[in-house]
């Protein structure tokens, strides 16, 4: 699920709901973002709550993709700071729309996850 949502003039953007396991079967939760940067070829976003899991499983794929120059992560003060994801994707590709492609890709693939 791909959303935008205004709280007090910053944009927050669901990128897509994870897994919370609180008993043997899992419930979705939003995994929140802020757009720090959505410029040319750049993309920097800050992942709230997130932690180097998730964050691991985005530069990994986010960097096997061909059209991505450069991905990586940042995150700053363990407890100062939330964690930072930043994608640079060659020439006359759309950032934002990769992301959301490894998204939806990952939604997907961890959807299919069955719990016995």
């Amino acid at each position: 699920m791909i959303s935008k949502k205004a709280d007090g003039g910053v944009t927050t953007a669901i990128l897509f709901q994870r897994f919370k396991m609180g008993s043997q079967v899992a419930k979705t939760i939003d995994m929140a973002i802020k757009v720090l940067l959505n410029e040319g070829n750049e993309l920097r976003i800050r992942l709230i709550g997130e932690s180097h899991t998730a964050l691991q499983l985005f530069r990994t794929r986010l960097n096997d993709n061909k059209d991505v120059e450069y991905s990586n992560y940042f995150t700053g003060h363990p407890g100062l700071d939330e964690p930072e994801l930043y994608l640079r994707v060659k020439k006359g590709k759309n950032a934002t729309k990769i992301l959301k492609s490894i998204s939806t890709d990952l939604v997907s693939e961890f959807s299919t996850i069955k719990l016995s």
